[in-house]
């Protein structure tokens, strides 16, 4: 679990300007893309908006012929226009906002599709960057953000403008004057929104920033339910839930606040407008410079121009959230990719399985030393190959440049004489199978994770698979048996089940090279015996190499290879390494329970207690059974 979550005690503040709006360039793909559509919403809602600008003057062709006893009443007429353009207006909304609400959908659905695609083809520092839960954040909520400022926001701010232009229009043509006084305080109103909105950006994008810790936190612990249960520590989970929490409550108080103070100034700024139509618009009707249907038009124009001003900061707010949310967006699809996937032309389609370790050295990002120094390894097709070593000793490391889960480097792997870095990423890994150490399982049948890579595989490859893999026994015993549903990650079976679930998985490809990371640790010995019968069975005359723990896994290989901070400290078959009598072979009397061994494991076990490391230490962190 992580430790306990960064969460201020103060608000972080941080001077914000529009240029953050800078972010918002990033999605021109998008416009581009749904432009055209988007143009035809714009349209209707603008003409929506010219609609609406007839109704008053209507309204006051109506209201002057029932105030002039001069003028003959007119009713009929301007209530049958109103009633068409409200029909009309209501036509045309709902068809701007439905294809409004499309563009929101697509542009959420293109997105989603991207980060999933770019997370996909990305290796272990990415994974150490971002969290699973911080990812499905961004993917969620940042995405819902941006979705809402491009299929909304642009349209907003064009109607606003056009309807402030149509207002004003009118206003002008009703009466000049009374105009200039309505819009004098305006630009004010304006310029206070604009300074008011652009604080937003940190308030947002900290509110976005809680909102992963709390996601992070929470797949994190439903993961680990079993392990907190087991341990006792569920209140100690919930106050640490609470803090996290509580952060996010926070942050999303600040931005709310923030947002209820532009919502209280603006209305309270705009309100000059309609007091100076009061007061002079009243003066000008008693003087009999206008009607009372132009004051009465002229009061409905002037809340066309103030309504969009007054919600300039609201419209802003849209276009913040949506930086804050394309910031965090791309900071995901900007992470270049750690292995890069240049393949060379003319390589063969199928492999023998030669593999060549050529001076391989590898140093993982951040570490003090190299993981693996000048590994030189040739194996031959057919070979069974077994690497052992204490733990952070490089092992794994080498299986993973083998397929280019790491970034291998080049000149130093060779399948077949070929550069794996030559190979297609995807070539590559098609033509050799590695089963990692920690099993994983998807949360479907066993039938479709033992199909995973090829759903049209027959039964009876997979029951084949199955025996070799020692599952067999255990499939029959379920009831549904091959489609019994395994649960999220495999819960429902056991750490011995899952272990020889993926390594059955693995198997049934047949792959020219089956690359097998300690997939025996969680299995008791006959079971393993059964386990490697079955791999000799199935792997006869292609490659395999099996990280183990044990020497009663190794002695089975061909070849043994142990590996010691990096490099390769001994190797030979089985009976020279016991006639070495070095590492292996201590590790060998610490693991075995034969009376010839009893005195040499009693030695080193006197060896680990007097000394506290030296041999037996050292067997013993492999992972000895004493």
């Amino acid at each position: 679990m992580n430790g306990t979550p960064n969460t201020p005690n103060t608000p972080r503040r941080q001077r914000s300007s529009y240029k953050d709006l800078g972010h918002l360039k990033r999605l021109g793909i998008y416009f581009r893309r749904y432009g055209p559509v988007l143009l035809f919403a714009i349209v209707g809602v603008l003409l929506t908006r010219i609609l609406d600008a007839r109704v008053p003057l209507l309204m006051k062709t109506a209201i002057d012929s029932l105030a002039d006893p001069l003028i003959e009443p007119d009713i009929v007429m301007p209530a049958l226009l109103i009633v068409a353009i409200v029909v009309a207006r209501f036509g045309i909304f709902i068809f701007a906002r439905r294809i409004m609400r499309r563009v929101s959908i697509s542009v959420a659905y293109d997105l989603r599709k991207r980060i999933f695609s770019h997370v996909q083809y990305q290796g272990p520092n990415f994974f150490n960057h971002f969290s699973t839960g911080d990812l499905m954040s961004r993917a969620i909520n940042d995405i819902n953000m941006v979705r809402m400022m491009v299929s909304f926001g642009w349209v907003n701010i064009i109607t606003f403008l056009f309807t402030i232009g149509v207002g004003l229009y009118y206003m002008m043509v009703l009466s000049p004057e009374l105009a200039a006084w309505v819009v004098l305080p305006l630009p004010f109103v304006a310029i206070v929104g604009f300074v008011m909105a652009r604080r937003m950006f940190p308030y947002y994008r900290d509110q976005q920033e809680a909102m992963a810790e709390v996601t992070a936190f929470t797949q994190e612990n439903l993961n680990g339910i079993r392990t907190i249960q087991a341990m006792a520590q569920e209140d100690q989970e919930i106050a640490r839930f609470n803090e996290v929490s509580t952060h996010y409550a926070q942050m999303v108080y600040r931005a709310t606040r923030y947002n209820a103070w532009i919502s209280l100034v603006m209305p309270i700024l705009t309100t000059a407008s309609p007091v100076i139509i009061i007061f002079y618009g009243g003066t000008l009707v008693l003087a009999g410079d206008i009607t009372i249907g132009t004051f009465m038009a002229f009061f409905s124009y002037m809340m066309m121009v103030v309504w969009p001003v007054r919600m300039i900061g609201m419209s802003l707010t849209m276009f913040i959230a949506g930086a804050a949310g394309t910031q965090r967006i791309f900071e995901v699809l900007d992470y270049e990719h750690e292995i890069s996937d240049v393949p060379a032309d003319h390589l063969p389609d199928t492999i023998d399985g030669r593999i060549e370790y050529r001076g391989l050295s590898f140093n993982h990002q951040g570490a003090a030393r190299p993981t693996i120094e000048n590994v030189n390894i040739e194996i031959v097709p057919g070979e069974t190959i077994a690497l052992l070593g204490r733990v952070g000793s490089g092992k794994s490391t080498l299986l993973k440049t083998v397929v280019r889960l790491i970034d291998t480097p080049r000149g130093s792997v060779f399948i077949d004489g070929h550069d794996v870095c030559d190979f297609p990423i995807q070539k590559l890994r098609e033509l050799i199978t590695m089963v990692p150490q920690e099993p994983f399982l998807f949360s479907t049948s066993l039938r479709e994770n033992l199909t995973y890579d090829d759903p049209e595989r027959e039964d009876g490859q997979l029951w084949d698979a199955a025996e070799a893999a020692g599952l067999a026994g255990t499939v029959r015993d379920f009831g549904e048996g091959l489609d019994t549903i395994v649960g999220e990650r495999g819960q429902t079976l056991s750490g011995g089940q899952k272990q020889r679930a993926t390594l059955a998985r693995g198997m049934v490809r047949k792959a020219p090279i089956l690359l097998l990371d300690d997939c025996f640790s969680s299995v008791d010995t006959e079971t393993e015996e059964r386990i490697l019968s079955g791999l000799t069975r199935m792997r006869h005359g292609k490659t395999t190499m099996l990280i183990s723990h044990r020497v009663s896994t190794a002695r089975h290989a061909d070849r043994i290879f142990v590996i010691d901070n990096g490099h390769i400290s001994e190797s030979g078959t089985h009976e020279e390494l016991m006639t070495l009598g070095g590492y292996y072979a201590d590790l060998a009397a610490v693991q075995s329970d034969q009376d010839e061994d009893r005195a040499r494991k009693a030695r080193l076990l006197h060896d680990l207690e007097d000394a506290g490391d030296g041999p037996a230490l050292r067997a013993v962190q492999v992972g000895g059974d004493v």
